[in-house]
């Protein structure tokens, strides 16, 4: 499994809190969604500080770094790169100083027009310091700020000109706003404790920090909490929407359910432990086999596991043990480099496998060569039988919203057969979730769904995503 997650964010405010130590938290509990650097930023007393860098949570920050950011306002970020090299300078949130203050904003998602609009605003005198997409957004905003009467005005006028998949939260000197595009391609939701208000990727997040979830935020909304300003008269919070960017559209990344987000999350109102085991289901359906075990691939297999030995009626067993230190972000050049980080990533169980006839559940296949090399592992503890099962259709697309799925030439289903494939890994049989199954995994979820890696269809027109593949074989 090579394919990466995306990034998390988070944003809080809270006037009797620590705003910086409640996001660490929160960031810490999305930590799955990216391991390459982490930030936060917050406001005291209208004055912004922030602190990031590469790595993970617990590296980056400590006990003096949280006490000197502190914070009533805080917003956060876990990075994966999508678009932007993983260098320090590209780490968010991104902050900036303009002519109406200072601004920090942090982004998940993937833009399909970043160099057109580049281009445009470099050719207007724009400099931009870093690669990433979300400088573009923060521009983009602060630009439209110089017009408009209100930040939360010219984030939404802003956003009119992205195209592609964000989920955003802006962090100006008195507001915390937060934003989803029109397809709703990645999460966003709000949460409370007591006078305190979160935003967050997932709602594991909010449980992170003992807060209550509330909702989600809409496709194409936009949430504007502003705190109490006594000057003004204003004596309470307010957290107001804004929906002229709405166009009652909504195709979440049907892959949140299957692989991004943490189990213990809710998206949408589907839990995303029941939608893996849902699939796990739908797979002993349409794909049976005789067998003495199933076993998942750590960690997004095992909820897909226990749903197909429920249903199969075949015991679930763990087969396999995950080394815990080794972050996702191990670096892997090469063939030989890849299978030897699945032997150090996973051991199998022996007891578990030896002698059997085993069910092996992972959540996808994109390149083939990681489940080859723990095929073979399961092969060398003494599986008699592997019989591979995968709870998603095939990659037959790369994404465009920020999921790290290749190009056509890296994706094994555009160049093999089903049965092509099964003998290049090595398993005895092999088998994909149909399509017709996926979409059943989530009944409980209240949006639509972006397949398009799956089907090579998605919500943005070809025209507009700048680039049009080639068919599979």
């Amino acid at each position: 499994m090579s394919i990466h997650e995306e990034c998390g964010v988070f944003g809080c405010w809270d006037p009797k809190g620590d705003c910086a130590k409640t996001t660490y938290y929160g960031l810490y509990a999305l930590q799955h969604r990216g391991q390459e650097a982490c930030g936060i930023a917050t406001t005291n007393d209208r004055e912004l500080s922030y602190y990031k860098d590469v790595g993970l949570v617990g590296d980056v920050f400590d006990e003096e770094k949280l006490r000197e950011l502190g914070g009533t306002m805080a917003v956060g970020h876990v990075r994966y790169a999508t678009t932007g090299a993983g260098k320090r300078e590209n780490a968010q949130p991104l902050t900036l100083k303009y002519v109406k203050g200072t601004l920090a904003v942090v982004h998940n998602g993937n833009l399909v027009n970043t160099e057109a609009l580049r281009r445009e605003y470099e050719y207007n005198g724009a400099i931009f310091q870093t690669t990433s997409d979300t400088e573009i957004i923060a521009y983009a905003i602060a630009r439209e700020r110089l017009t408009c009467p209100s930040v939360e005005e010219a984030v939404s006028r802003a956003v009119r000109h992205l195209k592609g998949a964000f989920s955003l939260i802006v962090m100006s000197p008195r507001k915390l706003i937060a934003a989803r595009d029109p397809w709703g391609f990645r999460p966003l939701c709000i949460g409370k404790k007591g006078d305190a208000i979160f935003f967050a990727s997932e709602s594991c997040a909010l449980d992170g920090v003992e807060a209550e979830y509330v909702r989600e935020v809409e496709p194409g909304e936009i949430v504007v909490l502003e705190p109490p300003d006594e000057k003004n008269g204003q004596t309470a919070c307010t957290v107001r929407s804004i929906r002229t960017n709405c166009q009652g559209m909504s195709h979440l990344c049907i892959f949140e359910y299957i692989y991004f987000a943490r189990p213990d999350s809710v998206i949408c109102g589907q839990s995303v432990h029941e939608a893996r085991r849902n699939a796990g289901r739908f797979l002993a359906r349409e794909s049976p086999v005789e067998a003495d075990v199933v076993i998942g691939v750590p960690d997004s297999g095992l909820d897909a596991a226990m749903g197909y030995a429920a249903e199969a009626g075949i015991p679930y067993g763990e087969g396999f043990v995950k080394n815990r230190y080794i972050g996702r972000t191990f670096i892997t050049p090469n063939q030989q480099s890849r299978e030897q980080a699945v032997r150090i990533k996973l051991g199998a169980l022996r007891s578990q496998v030896a002698g059997k006839r085993v069910v092996m559940i992972d959540d996808s296949i994109v390149r083939g060569t990681t489940c080859k090399a723990i095929i073979s592992l399961l092969r060398q503890a003494g599986a008699r039988e592997v019989h591979m099962r995968v709870s998603s259709p095939e990659f037959i697309a790369p994404c465009y919203f920020g999921t790290d799925i290749p190009d056509k030439e890296k994706l094994i289903a555009c160049h093999y057969s089903l049965e092509e494939i099964r003998e290049m890994t090595g398993a005895d049989s092999l088998a994909f979730l149909s399509l017709e199954g996926l979409h059943q995994i989530a009944p409980d979820a209240q949006c639509g769904f972006c397949d398009g890696c799956f089907t090579e269809r998605y919500p943005i027109s070809a025209e507009e995503i700048g680039c049009a593949a080639p068919g599979c074989r």
